[in-house]
């Protein structure tokens, strides 16, 4: 199924599950492993405690939330790696094919990142595609807006205003995409044109 392109100038993508391949299950079997004995997130793909969504709001610091995760594990020898790379669990690749594709996008759109996400997470990701691909990530985008950095996340109505904002993009002009149809309804409200990457979709077919 392809989207509808006409008349737009402008295309937002989300990362997770839409250019970036994710296993949530790797985060939580590690947590895990350190002792946790809840699930981190649900099957909603809800965080279980508060500061992971504060981490991704930029409202606490990683030294922060590595503290208070030390409490949650009831253990303070884990170290800050330790803690990373069972945070870091999730984040798999974004593969060779959808960085061509959006390689080609760029020479005909202006493209933007709209992400929920954190500095830790996009510390390693940052390393890992310049280790995969050869290139730095931020060269396949126009701009770049991360929840932790802009202090608002998805599905809020205000995270898509400030992004519409910070861009300079004209909504009717321009179409996000994400794989959740939560977002997807905020970001119409907003005035965006969207388009919906249900489970089993390809981000490349839909161009």
């Amino acid at each position: 199924m392809q989207t509808d392109l006409t008349n737009i100038k402008n295309i937002i993508f989300d990362l997770g599950n839409v250019l970036l391949n994710l296993d949530f299950n790797a985060s939580i079997n590690a947590f895990q492993k350190l002792g946790l004995k809840n699930n981190l997130i649900d099957k909603q793909l809800s965080y279980s405690n508060p500061i992971f969504y504060n981490l991704e709001i930029g409202k606490i610091t990683p030294e922060e939330f590595r503290n208070r995760v030390r409490k949650i594990l009831n253990n303070t020898n884990f170290t800050d790696q330790q803690i990373d790379t069972a945070w870091c669990a999730m984040i798999l690749d974004i593969p060779k094919h959808r960085v061509k594709k959006l390689q080609k996008l760029n020479k005909k759109y202006n493209i933007y990142l709209f992400s929920n996400t954190n500095k830790i997470h996009i510390s390693s990701l940052l390393k890992d595609f310049k280790a995969q691909h050869g290139i730095n990530f931020t060269t396949l985008f126009t701009e770049i807006y991360y929840s932790h950095e802009i202090n608002d996340r998805k599905p809020n109505l205000s995270s898509f205003e400030k992004v519409i904002l910070l861009s300079g993009v004209k909504p009717e002009e321009s179409i996000f995409i994400d794989d959740l149809e939560e977002n997807i309804a905020v970001a119409k409200q907003a005035g965006l044109k969207t388009f919906w990457l249900k489970k089993g979709m390809e981000m490349t077919d839909i161009f």
